[in-house]
């Protein structure tokens, strides 16, 4: 990896990064790290975004750190608003004194910088605290005609036309502010409506199945019937499997087609050489891997890895294996804007990755859900927890990336699990997350798909626990 970067260095060496240059930043919605054709995700089209990382620098080992509830989403847009970890953005349970305070969020400091500010795009499941930060923010509910499916299928396409007519606008006017453009498309998360054009693109039959596929995962990971685990039958098919990839597809697609929209947008009005694009995703998403279909769980093609590209004037480039969280996109962005960060800000600046100064800002991956798992990775090797079940898992990403081989109760591998159970703990103990390890009397880890009736009444039990809660708000 390291002579990567020196080739890099060397090929870039006269080329620095622009000064206060116009950030536009497109974060998708479930975006799997793989989910575009050039990170290889086998037939899909995405030739906009594909250019864009021919462009750019892809960051292979990028991740949302964590999550406290299903929505893996709302953390992790609050995270990258706010540059705090999972246990210390604001309403967390280890938030230091200030994370409320809407100055230290990233519109504000950026705004501060004399960076004009917009959002656009995806509100619910967001940091809405954040996005009141911003001097615009635009929402869309998709909700524009009777149609919820039509509505659901042209949100690229408005997403889009609202980009465009703003940056025409930004072209225009007379002063020289820079911007900075979150936009946050609500897809391919479902439901997963395209338009008809992009559906016509892809034939579920041909769609391959990852070498992942299984038709349930092996036992508990401690969420195995959380809302997204629900959307496909259990076992899993493959046929179900190839339609939702198909679909999936179909609205990534579509989002890159409209993407280019903005692109030719950007070159039209003069403002492409002076804008870091970036493209990245919330959170990931399994689509049959390990036979799970939510974003609830820690495995490489899963809920925390996401894609992330930045391009642009003095970017280089290629693909860097250095680790990244979104929280880092923070800092990042504040040092373009030639801004400092707050106190109490978690992510780590990038710039120096991105000028080749250094590999890294990061020397492995902690990654969290709710008190059911926990994983530490050094990059080739991985360990994911889950202490309500006393189960262990240990992978070698160089020779197994798809995480098909538990190597964790193998003899030969004791040294390596110690080292990065230790590793685990202190990473825990570093960004203030309690939850132990181990639990004195672990469940059953064998699980069977439960019936409708009983997810029903599960349904009914945890709707009327949401409704006393809210009758008695400061009840415990």
């Amino acid at each position: 990896m390291r002579a990567f970067f020196l080739l890099l260095s060397a090929c870039f060496a006269g080329q620095l990064l622009a000064a206060r240059p116009n950030i536009l930043h497109i974060h998708a919605d479930d975006h799997r790290a793989d989910g575009l054709g050039a990170l290889g995700a086998p037939g899909l089209l995405t030739p906009n975004l594909d250019a864009l990382v021919a462009r750019g620098l892809t960051f292979t080992r990028a991740y949302t750190q964590g999550s406290m509830i299903g929505a893996v989403c709302t953390p992790s847009r609050t995270m990258m608003l706010t540059g705090r970890s999972w246990q210390r953005i604001p309403g967390a349970k280890s938030a230091r004194p200030g994370a409320n305070d809407p100055q230290t969020f990233l519109p504000s400091i950026l705004a501060a910088a004399g960076y004009r500010t917009l959002h656009m795009g995806k509100g619910g499941n967001a940091f809405t605290e954040g996005l009141r930060a911003f001097q615009t923010s635009i929402l869309d509910d998709a909700k524009t005609t009777d149609d919820p499916a039509a509505d659901r299928a042209h949100a690229s396409a408005r997403l889009a036309d609202r980009t465009i007519g703003f940056l025409k606008e930004h072209a225009s006017r007379k002063d020289a502010a820079p911007f900075y453009a979150y936009l946050a498309p609500p897809v391919p998360h479902d439901p997963r409506s395209a338009e008809p054009r992009f559906h016509a693109m892809y034939d579920p039959a041909r769609i391959a199945l990852s070498p992942a596929f299984m038709p349930q995962h092996p036992w508990n990971n401690g969420e195995m019937t959380v809302r997204d685990e629900r959307l496909a039958p259990w076992p899993r098919t493959e046929k179900d499997t190839r339609q939702q990839t198909a679909d999936y597809y179909a609205c990534v697609t579509g989002l890159d087609h409209h993407v280019g929209r903005i692109f030719a947008a950007l070159k039209e009005t003069g403002q492409w050489d002076n804008t870091i694009i970036v493209f990245s995703g919330d959170n990931g998403l399994s689509l049959g891997e390990h036979g799970l279909f939510g974003k609830q769980n820690l495995y490489e093609f899963g809920g925390m890895h996401v894609p992330l590209v930045i391009a642009g004037p003095g970017i280089p480039h290629g693909r860097s294996a250095a680790f990244a969280y979104l929280m880092d996109l923070f800092p990042t962005f504040v040092s373009l804007a030639g801004a400092k960060s707050p106190d109490g800000v978690d992510g780590l600046d990038l710039t120096p990755v991105l000028r080749g100064e250094k590999p890294a800002v990061r020397d492995g991956a902690y990654l969290a859900y709710r008190d059911c798992m926990r994983s530490f990775s050094d990059g080739r090797w991985k360990l994911i927890r889950y202490p309500l079940v006393d189960r262990t898992q240990l992978f070698d990403l160089e020779k197994d990336p798809r995480e098909l081989t538990n190597l964790a109760e193998l003899p030969a591998h004791a040294e390596t699990l110690r080292r990065l159970q230790a590793r685990l703990g202190a990473e825990m103990k570093a960004y203030d997350d309690a939850f132990p390890l181990s639990v004195a009397n672990p469940a059953p880890a064998e699980w069977m798909p439960p019936s409708k009736e009983r997810l029903a009444t599960e349904d009914a039990k945890a709707k009327a626990g949401r409704k006393k809660k809210t009758a008695n708000p400061a009840k415990k």
